[in-house]
């Protein structure tokens, strides 16, 4: 199968099945604009690392075979999540904000969908004060007395 090359911010080459990095948006228009003569050249990805790249990568290659969403699949509201992609989710934080970046500059929007509906699902029925917890959100860092005074 062809493929190309992907080259995380940190310097890692990631030979890549073409089919899977067709599910990235940006990487789907830059093979419309590359020229032949560059086929072999990796494409940098200067906003992901390693260890985001790779995570990506996993989903995209169990993914690739997905059907692309229809407008009326991005009219559906659900919670739900497939066991595989739960398993997939199932990082560190720093992690799982990292891929909702990787995903959103890399044009991947049904890993941007998932991944918030994840982070959506962790704060769900929580506190003000259990949803500052999670995030490591001191009090005296979201709001001074007067903005709160204000609110």
């Amino acid at each position: 199968m062809p493929s190309i090359k992907l080259q995380s911010s940190d310097g890692e080459i990631f030979d890549t099945d073409i089919q899977v990095a067709e599910r990235f948006g940006i990487i789907k228009s830059l093979l419309g604009d590359c020229p032949e003569d560059d086929e072999n050249a990796p494409v940098p990805l200067p906003k992901v690392n390693s260890t985001i790249l790779r995570k990506v990568l996993s989903w995209a290659q169990h993914h690739k075979d997905d059907v692309e969403p229809t407008e009326d699949d991005d009219n559906k509201d659900t919670d739900e999540i497939s066991s595989w992609d739960a398993d997939f989710l199932k990082v560190d934080k720093s992690i799982l904000f990292g891929i909702i970046a990787a995903a959103n500059y890399l044009e991947i929007k049904e890993l941007l969908e998932l991944t918030c509906q994840a982070v959506a699902n962790m704060i769900k029925g929580k506190t003000p004060q259990e949803i500052r917890n999670i995030f490591n959100i001191r009090d005296e860092s979201t709001f001074t007395r007067s903005e709160e005074e204000q609110a």
